[in-house]
């Protein structure tokens, strides 16, 4: 991994030789199918100068390569959400996350593929074709993860310098775990959601992917900016407020929650965090058990919410305006269906069918007091229960964060990104939908609150690849969580995790 890290670095020092080196790994590993569409001016130095020329700020991400997940919208690329219902859309802007790239000088180089609007852990719900790990167990691909596979395997094959993803539970750090790459999803609110496709709104988070925290760092302090388009963003009262909050490095008080110490934790899993967490406190840090009670809640809360808020969100897939629609006559009286009914049958995938049926009972008046007012409490006990243990006050919360630290309270938390290791593609599709959801496990609570985290590949030791091949993955992500508006800080002590092994 060394070795291809410094080939990546030394090719990335030469725009164009990055762009020819971009090409060339796009062509090794199409049948991963982490791509759904590339510009027609892809390579050569006409593509590179088209780039340059829109960029008006300089910048270390001049003549990058940058893949755009699929849900996140561009002028100059179809943007489908992996769905069969967005079949040819274009839209006629670029998203704010979209625009700030080009304006520090990045290439847009594809659009990568995802789960079905972001609705799923394994990228296989996809209208545009599974996407296949690099890796597999005994001749069978592994998950890539999800639902930012594309972005995660595009990143890992080097097709792409960095890409962008989205992260509504877990789906930017559970794929970068799977795939050995950093993973990182930003407060909520301080990315633009401008130009995304909603899957829920009070939890989508457009997230970074990239082989290094640094490269991870460089890509969001590029798109860390107010947009009045979103009314979801942060305020520029609030910002100034978190980076005086920010904790910085140095010595790092590391809590470690006893309810992620599960049953379900594999052994390799196990043994990468204990060998971790040994590392760090052999390095001068310290680590506090800490309780997070709510945890065990957390999951549910989450496929109540999410389900709820999406099934409002894909209401206007409708086929009358934009996307697919269905050749025949798209209206049933005697069946008394609406004229849309048959182009949303045939235009959306089994797992969001299920989400929008499984959300719009929970927001029905026989059960929205059971299912979603209760998950909007748990949500409330889950943010209670990160606030209690950071050091450092919610921003969002007390206006003056100066003389409010908590001094048993802990800069970061530290905990596996993903209980086991990637499964295989065919365990994948023996999986229930509930089995599927368990994925997301340790990467919800982070999600609900809000918080900054991001997942760092930390490298499986001899004893800990006992029974692996070697076209099996050779790493397994750590996940730090940081309080709300701490971003620098989690970016600071994911590097220091990073350093252990790198």
């Amino acid at each position: 991994m060394l070795s291809a890290r410094s080939c990546w670095r030394n090719a990335s020092k030469t725009p164009y030789r990055h762009a020819r080196y971009i090409v060339a790994a796009e062509g090794r590993h199409d049948s991963l199918d982490a791509i759904i569409s590339f510009p027609d001016t892809q390579s050569g130095e006409g593509a590179e100068e088209e780039q340059h020329g829109q960029a008006t700020i300089s910048s270390g991400l001049a003549g990058k390569s940058i893949a755009v997940k699929d849900n996140i919208v561009t002028k100059d690329l179809p943007t489908t959400a992996a769905s069969r219902i967005l079949a040819g859309y274009a839209s006629p802007f670029d998203a704010t996350v979209v625009k700030l790239l080009r304006q520090h000088g990045a290439a847009i180089s594809s659009k990568t593929n995802l789960d079905e609007f972001g609705m799923g852990s394994h990228s296989q719900n996809t209208n545009a074709g599974p996407v296949l790990s690099p890796y597999s167990r005994n001749g069978l691909p592994l998950s890539p993860g999800g639902s930012s596979g594309g972005s995660a395997v595009a990143v890992a094959t080097e097709q792409c310098w960095a890409a962008l993803g989205t992260d509504t539970g877990g789906s930017v750090r559970l794929p970068a775990a799977y795939s050995g790459v950093v993973g990182f999803k930003p407060s909520y609110g301080l990315l633009s959601r401008w130009g995304v496709i909603q899957y829920a709104n009070s939890l989508d988070t457009v997230g970074v992917l990239a082989q290094s925290v640094e490269d991870a760092r460089q890509v969001f302090r590029s798109l860390d900016v107010f947009d009045a388009e979103d009314p979801t963003s942060l305020p520029v009262s609030v910002r100034q407020r978190m980076r005086l909050q920010n904790s910085g490095s140095g010595q790092l008080r590391i809590g470690v929650p006893k309810e992620y110490n599960i049953q379900e934790l594999s052994s390799s899993v196990r043994s990468a965090y204990a060998r971790t967490l040994n590392a760090l406190l052999a390095a001068g840090h310290t680590l506090h058990q800490i309780s997070l009670p709510s945890t065990r809640r957390a999951l549910s809360a989450y496929y109540v919410l999410a389900p709820a808020e999406a099934s409002s969100n894909l209401a206007k897939y409708d086929g009358i305006r934009y996307g697919y629609r269905t050749s025949g006559p798209d209206a049933l009286p005697k069946d008394n269906l609406p004229l849309y009914a048959q182009t949303r049958g045939e235009g959306f995938g089994e797992e969001v069918k299920r989400r929008i049926l499984l959300g719009a009972y929970t927001l029905s008046s026989e059960a929205i007091d059971n299912y979603f007012i209760q998950a909007q409490k748990v949500r409330r006990l889950v943010q209670q229960d990160f606030d209690r243990v950071f050091a450092q006050s919610n921003p969002l919360l007390h206006a003056d964060t100066s003389n409010s630290l908590n001094a048993e309270g802990v800069d970061i938390i530290l905990t596996p990104t993903a209980p086991t290791l990637p499964p295989t593609v065919e365990e994948v599709k023996r999986q229930s939908p509930v089995e599927s959801y368990m994925n997301d496990v340790f990467t919800v609570p982070a999600s609900l609150a809000g918080l900054p985290a991001i997942s760092v590949s930390v490298p499986l030791s001899g004893q800990e690849r006992e029974g692996l091949d070697e076209h099996d993955v050779n790493s397994v992500g750590m996940q730090v969580i940081g309080q709300f508006g701490d971003d620098e800080s989690v970016l600071a002590a994911a590097k220091v995790v990073e350093d252990l092994y790198y």
